[in-house]
């Protein structure tokens, strides 16, 4: 199959999955734990991608001032720091390192 192929059977997947949200009964919705397994995917997915753009170049796994930048941003987090504090910290330090000659 060419790469067009699989970009839409890709779309078609996506879709479906959207759509059966949609079909599922009220009842099973309800369930007291979907809300936590919603969230619980949401948190996996978001830091999981994090984590990948972080340490990930191509196939390697690369340490540099992108990792420094991240743990910047993490604990102007941990002092509950408005969002785009957070940003801005996390670049600055990114920068720091590479002004300074990480790679």
């Amino acid at each position: 199959m060419s790469m067009w192929g699989w970009v839409l059977f890709a779309c078609a997947a996506a879709y479906a999955l959207k759509l059966s949200g949609y079909l599922l009964p009220r009842s099973v919705l309800d369930q007291p734990f979907v809300p936590s397994l919603a969230g619980a995917l949401t948190v996996g997915l978001l830091s999981s991608l994090v984590i990948s753009n972080t340490v990930a170049k191509g196939q390697a796994v690369v340490l540099d001032s992108r990792l420094l930048g991240l743990g910047a941003a993490a604990l102007a987090l941990k002092i509950n720091a408005p969002y785009i504090v957070v940003v801005l910290v996390g670049g600055l330090a990114t920068a720091a390192g590479r002004w300074a000659g990480l790679p």
